[in-house]
């Protein structure tokens, strides 16, 4: 399991991240997504830290809460040392039925930092993130708010997750001019199904060196290899149908992803997320799991390797259609690319 670095920060991450949105549902949403509980999350996170995953995201909000407790649980049930681990939570999402129950406010943030440190069963937070962009809060207080709970000792490092491009270098940008802790990270979703965040984000986090985590990057499970043409299957995505895909296209890609699969002797989900792991823009993938031996499969993802024949037909099969102003950009900016290819 490699390590990269976050961003442009000292914190170091595993290439895999163990997401925890199946821990702790019970009703409604959460329930479709997953209803782990104790005993079974323990086993997810053993073999997560067996295979040497040391990154660990949640949210408040995933099962209103439970899943930070059932986490924080599995830890001291485990016997982890809090230094070995890199525990991500997140903060947006309703947490009560009154307007400041939820969003990025600055009343919200500190009311909810406490209460997923109580969950946690820890003294701080390696990466606290805004899970959602607000537009009824001026950014200016989130970020204020953030920046107190770093020098307080509460939290590490600060990070974004579903935020558009110009909203993330607005923030960076009042970070830097107001000296605030700086933004080290967004989630962000990413699949061969998905690539739109290739148009203005990934470009923007290469120009600000922000790291990239990647939710869902088997999006929803149609590129787990259980959808085909014509023949729906089972899991998550049977019940609950997130994040929207192109199916009709993304059946194409299925197709591929079968071939390179069979060439490469790995499975169709573990060639899924070795496109990821191909990617420079991705820092971290997120890879969560109903039962451990899809966490097993998942893992194996990380010991595939690609040729740039593999690549090829994997980006052929996924691409973008051209959109301005991208197309315009690299038009114009051709001949400059060369040179600088050329040095």
């Amino acid at each position: 399991m490699r390590q990269r670095r976050l961003g442009q920060s000292g914190l170091f991450v595993s290439e895999l991240c163990l997401g925890t949105m199946t821990f702790g549902g019970s009703e409604g949403m959460w329930g479709q997504i997953g209803r782990l509980g104790q005993q079974e999350a323990d086993a997810i996170v053993g073999t997560a830290l067996d295979a040497g995953i040391t990154f660990i995201d949640t949210a408040n909000v995933y099962a209103e809460g439970r899943s930070e407790e059932i986490v924080g649980q599995a830890l001291r049930n485990l016997n982890v040392a809090r230094d070995d681990v890199v525990i991500a939570t997140k903060v947006h999402g309703p947490m009560g039925d009154g307007p400041n129950g939820r969003g990025a406010s600055r009343g919200h943030i500190m009311t909810q930092v406490e209460a997923s440190l109580r969950r946690l069963q820890t003294d701080h937070i390696d990466l606290y993130q805004i899970h959602g962009f607000d537009p009824a809060t001026p950014i200016v207080e989130t970020l204020e708010a953030l920046d107190l709970l770093v020098r307080r000792g509460d939290v590490r490092y600060l990070g974004l997750s579903n935020w558009a491009a110009w909203q993330v270098v607005r923030a960076v940008g009042i970070t830097e001019a107001r000296r605030l802790a700086p933004i080290v990270s967004l989630q962000a979703y990413y699949s061969l199904a998905g690539r739109d965040l290739e148009r203005e984000i990934a470009p923007m986090l290469r120009s600000e060196g922000i790291g990239l985590m990647v939710w869902s990057p088997l999006a929803g499970g149609f590129l787990s290899g259980k959808f085909r043409q014509g023949a729906e299957g089972e899991g998550r995505r049977a019940e609950f149908d997130f994040p929207p895909v192109d199916k009709k296209r993304a059946y194409g890609i299925v197709d591929v992803l079968d071939a390179v699969a069979a060439r490469r002797g790995c499975t169709v989900p573990q060639a899924a997320l070795a496109w990821l792991l191909h990617q420079k823009v991705v820092t971290s993938v997120l890879v969560g799991a109903k039962r451990v031996d899809q966490l097993q499969d998942n893992i194996g993802a990380t010991a595939v390797a690609f040729d740039q024949e593999d690549l090829e037909a994997l980006n052929a099969a996924s691409a973008l259609a051209p959109e301005y102003p991208g197309w315009m950009i690299e038009m114009q900016g051709a001949s400059r690319q060369a040179e600088i290819d050329a040095e």
